[in-house]
């Protein structure tokens, strides 16, 4: 069967039998098509041409992307290829003996306590401002995804016991303490709440210049232009804020199951890499600072 054919064939079985979303079927199809443009440079247009060769090959050519990249091209070719097999279009499966390439792990990205000052020191001018300022603080100050701070209700908030509750991944839901300083800005939010609604009722907590509840997207670039007004890198993303919230933590001696509970890591082994955040700032610092790090 032609290559082409036989990559329509399979993301068509993949959205109708495999049930894979249109954003799934579209990162199969990116992957595809450079997987079969490779193939093409190479003179193979029948998929009983194709080598477990030039898989090595595409994998060693794409060399220079990220591991996580390089793994996820892979996952799609196997996933292919055992498709092939099973539709009885090739003999073999040549793509399944090919060893995934190991993931590097990469410290998450972190803000030092002094850009997270500079980040939450908003003027409040405006009811957006005081919207924007409590949103910051309640992320920052609870290490809350972004998708579960644009969720939260008028009724997640406790605030008579200073908790509020979380609806997180999986539908698990969990209660965190909220700081006085979170708390203090969103009652002073929840006073120009009314001013955003514009008349229309809505249970969301936080509320976007529609009248309607913030999407992610919204607190992206809110984020993003206050990160650019103040002068700090504009690529921290919302998550940024939930891993210094966490590093922070640990940086003041915090219980670690304290954190995992607060994040909301079903697996503790998840939450330990905080630590080995905090273990790399101890040896810059060390390296930076300590008369005895270096000899001259």
């Amino acid at each position: 069967m032609e290559l082409k054919e036989a990559i329509s064939d399979f993301l068509n079985y993949c959205i109708f039998e495999k049930g894979l979303s249109d954003k799934t079927k579209v990162s199969y199809e990116n992957d595809l098509d450079i997987y079969q443009d490779f193939l093409k440079k190479r003179n193979v247009s029948d998929v009983r041409d194709i080598k477990d060769d030039h898989i090595k090959e595409f994998l060693k050519e794409r060399n220079e992307e990220e591991t996580t990249t390089i793994a996820h091209n892979l996952t799609v070719i196997k996933n292919f290829h055992s498709y092939l097999l099973k539709e009885g279009l090739v003999s073999k499966n040549v793509s399944e003996f090919i060893e995934r390439p190991k993931l590097r792990k990469s410290l998450p990205k972190t803000l030092s306590v002094e850009d997270v000052d500079c980040l939450l020191d908003i003027p409040l001018n405006t009811p957006f401002d005081y919207r924007n300022k409590a949103m910051l603080e309640l992320m920052y100050g609870c290490g809350l995804r972004v998708s579960e701070l644009v969720n939260l209700e008028i009724n997640d908030i406790d605030e008579i016991n200073c908790i509020i509750r979380i609806m997180g991944k999986g539908s698990k839901e969990r209660d965190i303490p909220i700081g006085e300083y979170a708390l203090y800005y969103l009652h002073e939010y929840l006073d120009q709440r009314p001013l955003l609604l514009k008349g229309k009722p809505c249970s969301k907590l936080f509320i976007n210049n529609h009248g309607t509840g913030m999407t992610r997207q919204g607190f992206f670039k809110n984020l993003k232009n206050l990160l650019l007004e103040k002068g700090l890198n504009p690529d921290v993303s919302p998550h940024t804020l939930r891993h210094s919230f966490a590093t922070h933590l640990v940086n003041r001696g915090a219980d670690l199951r304290s954190i995992q509970e607060m994040l909301g890591h079903s697996d503790i082994s998840t939450t330990k890499i905080y630590t080995k955040i905090s273990d790399e700032k101890v040896l810059e610092d060390y390296q930076e600072y300590h008369l005895r790090s270096k000899k001259e």
